[in-house]
């Protein structure tokens, strides 16, 4: 979607948002500047993807685009992150402690575990999460929007009990499928929807993205291209060693193993193409990164410092700037 921009001679893209707690602040800035380029640019937006906290940026982007345009969906982007961040002294106060929790943990300290079933507190967070959503996004009139446009909503969520991917498409999205998308099982209860259990996304497809070459019934344009936002750095400079170090690459590998099946699946459609075994009207996809870098450890996933939630929007605009600069 492109506002004044003459969308038959525009390049499709699709945007596909990778989970990581807290760190998905920089794709809410990433997609800031994003969506104000597809406004002004010829670019042509055809869908959004996202898992976890992408889920949750791909959501709102998606959403305000479809209902008022760029300036309402940086709003409700802006609007979102503002609510999440902890703001109040006991708020404040419970961030530093579980910030404090991870850091330690990741150390390798010895910690009590506790299922989220035994801990009220899981429940308030579940409640927190669903009404912040339901207070910028009106999902009930997602199906008609949904039916309305021709650019793709994409969630991802794991099947816990049948170890399946699972992604929910456009009028399947509401505030508990992104609640699914974002259940981190230390964290919060499976999520039941019709009979099916669901965890984090980032046991899945961190984030969906062949799904933006399977045809729906109202048949969108397959993308030219499409954006990676990846909150998992692919590259370290040093072996880690000590426990956190470790631990920190752990988290970051897991989180990008899905991610690079996904990318594997197109580069190979693409192979398959150069070398003629595709019908002609396949054309390759290209595929571009835009990344968040690798100076921030794992613990600050579960941070939601308001000064640390705005520079991570900051640094995401900056770095998307640079993208859009290097595509001039």
């Amino acid at each position: 979607m492109a506002d004044g921009v003459d969308t038959g001679s525009a390049t499709r893209v699709a945007i596909a948002c990778q989970g990581g707690g807290s760190h998905t602040a920089f794709t809410a800035g990433v997609l800031k500047r994003l969506l104000r380029a597809c406004a002004t640019r010829s670019y042509e937006l055809v869908g959004v993807s996202g898992t976890s906290g992408g889920a949750v940026c791909a959501t709102a982007a998606w959403y305000g685009l479809v209902t008022s345009g760029t300036d309402r969906a940086v709003e409700t982007l802006d609007a979102i992150w503002r609510d999440f961040a902890a703001h109040s002294p006991p708020d404040r106060i419970a961030n530093d402690w579980l910030v404090w929790m991870a850091e330690f943990a990741a150390r390798g300290g010895p910690l009590p575990f506790f299922s989220p079933y035994e801990l009220p507190a899981a429940e308030l967070g579940r409640d927190r999460f669903l009404e912040t959503l339901e207070s910028h996004i009106e999902f009930d009139r997602v199906p008609a929007l949904a039916a309305d446009t021709s650019m793709d909503l994409i969630l991802g969520a794991a099947d816990v009990t049948e170890g399946k991917f699972k992604t929910f498409r456009n009028e399947e999205v509401t505030a508990k499928t992104v609640l699914a998308s974002a259940a981190i099982p230390t964290l919060f209860e499976a999520v039941g929807i019709d009979n099916h259990w669901y965890w984090d996304g980032l046991f899945s497809q961190n984030p969906p993205i062949r799904d933006f070459l399977t045809v729906p019934e109202k048949a969108v344009d397959k993308p030219d291209e499409i954006w990676i936002i990846q909150i998992n750095p692919k590259h370290r400079e040093d072996v880690p060693k000590s426990m956190e170090d470790i631990a920190d690459r752990r988290n970051e590998l897991a989180g990008n193993l899905s991610l690079y099946q996904e990318v594997y699946f197109i580069e190979t459609i693409n192979d398959l193409i150069k070398s003629g075994s595709l019908p002609q009207e396949y054309k390759p996809i290209d595929v571009e990164f835009i990344d968040l870098g690798s100076d921030l450890s794992s613990p600050s996933k579960v941070d939601r410092d308001p000064a640390f939630i705005d520079r991570l929007i900051e640094r995401g605009q900056r770095r998307a700037e640079r993208f859009l600069d290097g595509r001039s």
